[in-house]
C-alpha cells in the first residue's frame, strides 16, 4: 500500500504538488508505546496510519490522561500538525498502543499545500471539525455519564477494536483512557465481576456477559 493510494485527495491535486509531496513525505515505524508527538512542544506534521494503531491523549498538569481517540488503518491526525492550524491551541498527545507505521507529511508542506489547494483546505477542515466533534462526544460522557457506564462502554469498544473478548490491560491503563482513578476503575471492576459481567486476572479482563454489559452501557 502506497501513500498515493491512501492520501484520500491525492488525485485533486496539480502535478506539481503531487511531486512535492512525494518527495517530502516519509515513512516511519513507531515501536508500541512510543510517543510521536507531545502537545505543543512538537509540531510533527500531518500523520497517515498505514497499518497499527495510536491514540491521542491530553494529559492534566497533575499528570492524569484521558484518550481523547484512537487512529487505525488509514486514519488522519491533524493535531499533530497543529502548528499550521492558526487559531488552534490545542494539548495532544499521541503514543502507538501497537506496532505502527505511518506516514509524514512535514508542517511547512501541508501548510503550503493548503494555502494553494482548496480541495486540501476543505479537506482539513472537515477532518478537523470531525475530530472536534469526537472531543465534544466524550465531553459529554465525562458530564453526564456514570463511570460504570462509561466503563462498560469502553470495555466493549475495546473488545470490538482487538477482536477478542479477552482484553490485556491493566487498570491503570484503563484508567487513563477514562480519566479516571485507577482505584475508581480497579472497584468498579470487582463490581462488575461480582454481577457476573467481566473475569479479572492480572493484567487482563475477560468479557464474560455482553449483553450484560451492553445493557449496563444503555443500549
Amino acid at each position: 500500500m502506497e501513500f498515493t493510494d491512501c492520501f484520500p485527495i491525492w488525485n485533486e491535486l496539480t502535478d506539481t504538488q503531487r511531486q512535492n509531496l512525494s518527495a517530502t513525505v516519509t515513512h516511519r515505524k513507531l515501536e508500541k508505546h512510543a510517543v510521536v508527538h507531545r502537545g505543543n512542544l512538537d509540531c510533527t506534521g500531518l500523520l497517515l496510519v498505514q497499518s497499527g494503531q495510536l491514540r491521542a491523549y491530553a494529559l492534566s498538569d497533575e499528570g492524569r490522561e484521558i484518550t481523547l481517540y484512537r487512529l487505525i488503518e488509514l486514519d488522519i491526525c491533524l493535531f499533530s500538525a497543529s502548528c499550521v492550524m492558526r487559531g488552534i491551541q490545542f494539548e495532544v498527545s499521541i503514543e502507538a498502543e501497537k506496532d505502527t507505521w505511518v506516514w509524514v507529511v512535514p508542517p511547512n508542506v501541508y501548510q503550503t499545500l493548503m494555502e494553494e489547494s482548496a480541495a486540501v483546505a476543505n479537506y482539513t477542515n472537515e477532518l478537523m471539525s470531525n475530530r472536534f466533534s469526537e472531543v465534544m462526544w466524550l465531553m459529554e460522557q465525562i458530564l453526564w455519564k456514570r463511570i460504570d457506564q462509561r466503563l462498560s462502554s469502553f470495555l466493549l469498544q475495546e473488545s470490538a477494536l482487538e477482536g477478542t473478548n479477552t482484553l490485556s490491560i491493566t487498570h491503570e491503563k484503563i484508567a487513563n483512557h477514562l480519566g479516571s482513578a485507577r482505584e475508581v476503575v480497579t472497584r468498579m471492576l470487582r463490581y462488575f465481576q461480582s454481577e457476573g459481567l467481566v473475569k479479572l486476572s492480572r493484567g487482563q479482563v475477560e468479557l464474560v456477559n455482553l449483553k450484560g454489559l451492553a445493557s449496563l452501557r444503555g443500549d
